[in-house]
């Protein structure tokens, strides 16, 4: 099946971790989401980084991989110019290669639906340049 859209490495922490502020609401979001979302190598890479050393974070995280709500999309050495332009053109933000990688994404796949806590990136980013993204959960406040 393919994917409904995307999810970013603060929506995956939050989902993970019950003591963080915004689990109840991605848990609400993801929970009315058709599966799988799609992300990108660069998002895992965050997301194991953030999560350290901790076993037991470190498996919850690779049983939600597993799971098969999450699918990778493919970044190849021919979308390294387009990521470059992404990065160049929000450099006053500045864009994450992670963040990249979910905009290039969402053009690539006509995704707009965004699963992260990340709101105010990705209320500024356009996919394709001109179209917003659909962000859930709503905005509770700074992280």
């Amino acid at each position: 099946m393919p994917p409904s859209g995307l999810i970013d490495t603060g929506a995956v922490l939050a989902l993970l971790d019950r003591n963080d502020r915004w689990h109840d609401a991605c848990l609400e979001a993801f929970s009315e989401r058709r599966l799988p979302l799609l992300s990108s190598a660069a998002v895992l890479a965050e997301l194991f980084h953030l999560l350290g050393d901790s076993g037991r974070d470190m498996a919850a995280a690779w049983r939600f991989l597993r799971s098969g709500a999450v699918q990778i999309g493919s970044i190849s050495d021919e979308d390294l110019p387009a990521l470059e332009e992404l990065m160049l053109r929000y450099a006053d933000r500045p864009m994450d290669f992670a963040d990249a990688t979910l905009v290039l994404l969402a053009e690539r796949e006509s995704l707009s639906d965004i699963l992260t806590v990340d709101h105010d990136d990705f209320d500024t980013y356009r996919i394709g340049g001109r179209r917003r993204f659909n962000i859930a959960p709503a905005r509770r406040g700074r992280r």
